[in-house]
């Protein structure tokens, strides 16, 4: 069969000129364009053909097919090129001595290895372009055609490729070409026309199918393939979240873009980058084995001239992205590839192995493997894998849909590798306690012998062996190799790649998991990969690496100190990174291992318990980390007391809990706990070392809690003031005790004030933290409010609310306590500003997310009610809103006392809703009151008692109270203007005599 020819290429300029059929197989694609497009620069015309003949038709009329256009043929062969399909080499020779020595004027060749051709290729005369560069190749093909170049080459339009021996300028750890990939043209061919046909930001392609199927070398061989046609081609491997963040967030560094702050900043810049076809537009994403679509968001650019190409076992891509679905083998390239592995076997044979292992390609692979090795007859071997049983595998080690004469197939494969190569064996077992896809196995070499189980002693001494043994399981399909070490540089660099369906299958069969020595290598493995750094981003990288593994080599098992460190210094990896649900997943798995060996006060639990709380209580599960951090206590409150290591143990539980209480709502409780630990702290260590100021910092969340506004600004400003000396200004805490006294000048209502110094703090936070740590989230988000209260123009604030609830929710989530807060911020101010639809939408949303995580006796979703109340007061529903006011308020002075600053903004509201019920005895009664509260705990001049004024007087004129009403607002507008100018909001407001409101603003420390 010959393929799809393309259309005649290059019309002349005039003068003479040639016409070439130019001939490759889907391997050499951007050869045959790349000599095409040359030809055509020096005037002559070309036609494109890929050629993929059929088995059943002979070659000589294939080859005769060709020969049916006009001018010369000319073929782009390789070693592999001669072995597509099911081809002996005598074909092949006979063709070329009769068929195509008898046409020699019709066919040329270039020739693209550097390996042994079949001799008689000698009849095509090929020009060796292997390892020449462009001008040399372009000079070679021309003589070998007897052509003359032009002087001056014509200029080619539309979307060229470069030379195919010029790699793209970024390559991003995209797995070694397969040799032996076959077929999958018409796939290969419809997804590149599918990206380039798309529309400009739409050019997002899924390849979806079972396990084994083949995805990943389709998305491989796609990237080698059609490489010359992009300038960036990056791979993905999204097994885990963190090695997918990791992984996309590095291609930051090979662009040349600000590689600074945490991993959120970088996939944020990559994505923009992209999206701006910076630095261009020629770019080619891979996400290999993506299975969740809902984080389509967080790493696809939408926008921008490039291609992305997702594999995945998960349908549900086809509501983001183009899907295209993957089966398996069509059976001529089944019976193809058979043959191409194992010459012997005849094409029926061929088709009788692909029936039995249903075409699917990872079973294809391995079976090839044991015939093309071996030599085994097919009759043989079909009776071995249809005759032997395997009952003692357990139930779900393959696929549902996989034939199971594929476990006897490779049952019988490692029964002759425990014979013929039972050192490859012993690397199986090393592989089977690892995770299934990049195993770090080369991390083995750097090991001493001594320090190595009796039986793998060999992989530190002999080179040699290892080398073999690698070679053997590559060559039977078990393994791919990431990397092939060169000569001079250390194995310890050498990974290697096993499919989850193969690694499942080894685990089983060789019991690697099961064996102590086996598992305390991987263990030791572990401890040598761990940087030590968790505090350090630059290792965060590596750290996601190994997370992988930790589980499913059961290290929290190990009893070995070292071992013990490394699991708790992933643990801080994932706080210290935003990895809160996988390191809460980790500590409980840690957890359940070492209550079984370790007593409740070793200092390994006790550090446990600090991290574990530290991931639950910033993944927002505040309740486990109580119940956490209470047993911890109770429990150390049992043991004998000494000096030094109890106090410190018992200092930094008792801090845990009244961070879990201040969360929770239990604000009293959480302060007298709090001031508690800052006592011991600076007896401890003195008032200015870092843990007495952390705790001292902590100490002033407690009383913002509580409104105790000044006393926190004190306790801020004199932390702040110790940490610029002790760690300096750059410090990522001191940049949080710049934040925090920024906050507090904002409920001091000193907007100004406030401005000025986030302004400074966020500068900082940009530069050492990046602008999607979560630290730097919260700092713009106190801007935000910081700029709203002072007067900054409505449009700026708006588009940046906007921006940053987009970064909060990708580097936290929708329900995050973090977010809810910001979309609580984001609802009022565009309640304020008319936009009551999407308002009363993010309301009800975080009110109802508050509501959830904390439970309905808590402050927090308690005064929300009074946000919800504003909303449909506005709309009307004054009945409503009343009763929304008056539950908040009820609620709040309950919860939280009636001088508290937050009942006394509920109670504002409130006073209002009566108002407007025309209850104006019970408004006037509540807003004299409420003043009174106001000035007595936030003082004469705050805005909230200005507020209070202003309804005070409103109340009192509604009242015929006309000169009391005059007094008061006269006062009002006096302070108003000289504490927040004349210009201000909240004076301009006041002047018209518009009720004021208060909004709740969440808080949970």
């Amino acid at each position: 069969m010959v393929a799809q020819r393309e259309p005649a290429r290059g019309t002349p300029p005039g003068g003479e000129s040639e016409h070439f059929v130019v001939v490759f197989p889907g391997y050499h694609r951007a050869w045959g364009h790349w000599i095409a497009h040359r030809l055509e620069s020096h005037g002559h015309r070309t036609t494109l053909q890929r050629w993929d003949p059929d088995r059943e038709q002979p070659l000589h009329e294939a080859l005769g097919d060709l020969q049916l256009a006009s001018g010369r043929v000319l073929l782009v062969i390789s070693d592999v090129f001669l072995q597509l399909g099911p081809r002996t080499e005598a074909d092949w020779n006979t063709v070329l001595r009769g068929y195509v020595a008898e046409h020699a004027d019709r066919f040329a060749a270039v020739n693209l290895t550097n390996r042994e051709l079949l001799p008689a290729t000698a009849v095509l005369e090929p020009v060796n372009l292997w390892g020449v560069g462009e001008e040399e190749a372009e000079r070679r093909l021309l003589n070998r055609l007897g052509l003359s170049p032009r002087r001056a080459p014509a200029a080619q339009t539309g979307y060229t490729s470069r030379y195919p021996n010029d790699p793209p300028d970024v390559w991003g750890e995209v797995p070694r070409r397969n040799g032996r990939f076959t077929g999958r043209d018409v796939i290969l061919n419809e997804l590149q026309e599918r990206l380039m046909d798309a529309e400009q930001g739409a050019a997002v392609c899924a390849l979806v199918g079972m396990a084994g199927i083949g995805k990943t070398h389709i998305a491989a061989e796609y990237a080698h393939r059609f490489g010359p046609d992009y300038d960036v081609v990056w791979w993905v491997n999204c097994d885990q979240r963190n090695t997918q963040r990791e992984t996309f967030g590095q291609l930051a560094v090979e662009l040349g873009l600000d590689r600074a702050g945490d991993v959120g900043e970088r996939l944020r810049t990559v994505r923009e980058a992209l999206r701006k076809n910076t630095p261009s537009g020629r770019w080619l994403l891979i996400f290999d084995g993506w299975e969740d679509p809902e984080e389509a968001a967080t790493f696809l650019p939408h926008g921008g001239s490039g291609h992305v190409l997702i594999t995945s076992r998960n349908k549900s891509w086809r509501a983001a992205t183009d899907i295209k679905q993957i089966a398996a083998f069509r059976r001529a390239e089944s019976t193809g590839y058979l043959m191409r592995r194992a010459p012997h076997i005849t094409a029926e044979q061929a088709d009788e192995v692909a029936g039995e292992f249903q075409d699917l390609p990872l079973q294809l692979a391995q079976a090839a493997a044991w015939l093309g090795e071996e030599g085994m007859e097919v009759p043989e071997y079909l009776r071995m894998v249809r005759g032997v049983g395997l009952t003692r595998l357990e139930s779900g080690t393959m696929p549902d849909d996989y034939p199971y004469s594929s476990l006897t197939s490779w049952s019988m494969l490692l029964n002759k590798l425990r014979k013929s190569e039972p050192r490859a064996v012993d690397l199986l077992s090393l592989c089977a306690v690892f995770a299934p896809g990049r195993i770090p196995l080369g991390l083995a070499r750097g090991i001493p012998a001594a320090e190595l189980p009796d039986n793998l002693r060999w992989i530190a001494s002999d080179r040699s062996s290892w080398a073999r043994a690698l070679d053997s399981l590559v060559n039977y399909s078990v393994i791919t190799r990431e990397s092939r070490v060169q000569a001079g540089e250390s194995e310890q660099n050498d990974s290697v790649l096993m499919h989850q369906v193969v690694h499942s299958v080894i685990s089983e069969l060789t019991q690697g998991r099961n064996n102590d020595a086996v598992r305390g290598t991987v263990h030791r493995l572990l401890v040598e990969a761990d940087p030590g750094a968790p505090n350090d981003s630059r290792q965060w990288g590596r750290y996601a690496e190994l997370l992988p593994h930790l589980l499913p080599s059961i290290a929290p098992s190990s009893k070995e100190r070292r071992v013990q460190e490394m699991l708790l210094n992933c643990l801080r990896y994932c706080y210290n990174s935003g990895e809160f649900t996988l390191g809460a997943e980790l500590a409980a798995s840690i957890r359940t291992e070492w209550e079984r060996f370790l007593d409740s006060d070793a200092q390994q639990m006790l550090s446990l318990a600090t991290l574990q709380g530290n991931v639950l209580r910033a993944a927002g599960r505040f309740r486990e980390a109580q119940i956490l951090d209470a047993d911890r206590l109770e429990r150390l409150a049992e043991v004998p007391r000494s000096e030094g290591p109890y106090e410190e143990a018992l200092m930094e539980a008792t801090s845990c809990l009244a961070a879990d209480l201040r969360l929770l709502g239990q604000y009293d409780e959480a302060l007298q706990r709090q001031e508690r630990v800052v006592e011991v702290a600076r007896r401890l260590y003195g008032p200015d070392e870092g843990a007495s100021l952390l705790a001292q910092h902590n100490l002033a969340v407690g009383l913002r809690l509580l409104g105790r506004y000044e006393e926190a600004y004190d306790t801020d400003l004199d932390t702040l003031r110790a940490r610029e000396q002790v760690l300096r200004a750059r410090h990522p805490y001191t940049l949080g005790s710049g934040n925090s006294c920024a906050r507090d000048l904002r409920l001091l209502g000193r907007y100004q004030e406030a401005l000025a110094r986030q302004e400074l703090a966020m500068r900082l936070q940009l530069q050492v933290l990046g602008a999607q740590h979560p630290q730097t989230l919260m700092a713009r988000h106190n801007l935000m409010l910081c700029q709203r209260r002072a007067g900054t123009p409505r449009q700026d604030i708006a588009t940046a609310m906007a921006l940053l609830l987009d970064q909060q929710e990708q580097v936290h989530s929708r329900g995050h306590y973090t977010t809810l807060s910001l979309m609580t911020d984001y609802g009022n101010f565009l309640r304020e500003h008319g936009d009551l639809t999407l308002a009363r939408e993010l309301l009800t949303e975080a009110e109802d997310g508050f509501r959830a995580l904390l439970g309905p006796a808590h402050p927090v979703p308690t005064a929300m009610q009074s946000n919800a109340g504003l909303v449909l007061q506005i709309e009307g529903e004054r009945d409503g809103a009343l009763n929304m006011f008056e539950q908040a308020l009820a609620g709040v002075t309950s919860l939280l006392g009636p001088d508290h600053p937050v009942t006394l903004g509920c109670a504002l509201n409130t006073s209002g809703g009566r108002h407007l019920a025309e209850a104006l005895e019970d408004a006037h009664e509540l807003s004299r009151d409420t003043l009174e509260r106001s000035r007595r705990v936030l003082g004469e001049d705050h805005p909230l008692t200005l507020s209070c004024m202003v309804a005070q007087a409103i109340d009192l004129r509604s009242l015929r109270r006309r000169d009391e009403a005059r007094a008061v607002e006269s006062d009002a507008l006096e302070r108003l203007t000289r504490s927040l100018g004349a210009q201000h909001q909240q004076t301009l407001s006041a002047r018209q005599r518009t009720r004021p409101y208060w909004d709740y603003e969440p808080y949970l420390g």
